[in-house]
């Protein structure tokens, strides 16, 4: 198990952008980020794979979000174009597993950090 701590939300207007960050005590293989909006389930955003950083996105953020590691204890997303409705709390994860995108392959979360984007 690993400690995540997010930080680089905030408050944006419609088209702007955000990177949030993930300080974590070692890499796993799978790292990723999800979201969480109000009355909604938890879904995921973006992973990445310790193998040749594997990525994958959410078709919702595809072209605007990318993943990325940074040695082996940072991970950002960066939120470019951001929109109304990627208004969320937004988590950073870590995991075991081949498969990152399945959410089942995450053990240890984060606190979560608020994104709001107002149109």
């Amino acid at each position: 198990q690993v400690d995540l701590v997010e930080s680089g939300g905030g408050s944006v207007q419609a088209g702007e952008s955000l990177r949030l960050f993930c300080k974590y005590t070692y890499s796993r293989y799978c790292m990723g980020w999800f979201r969480q909006a109000p009355g909604k389930e938890r879904e995921g955003v973006a992973t990445i794979s310790g193998v040749g950083g594997h990525t994958y996105y959410a078709d919702s953020v595809k072209g605007r979000f990318t993943i990325s590691r940074y040695m082996n204890d940072t991970m950002f997303l960066q939120m470019n174009n951001l929109q109304p409705e990627d208004t969320a709390i937004y988590y950073c994860a870590a995991g075991s597993g081949i498969n990152c995108y399945d959410e089942a392959q995450y053990n240890s979360w984060g606190q979560g950090t608020q994104v709001t984007v107002s149109s």
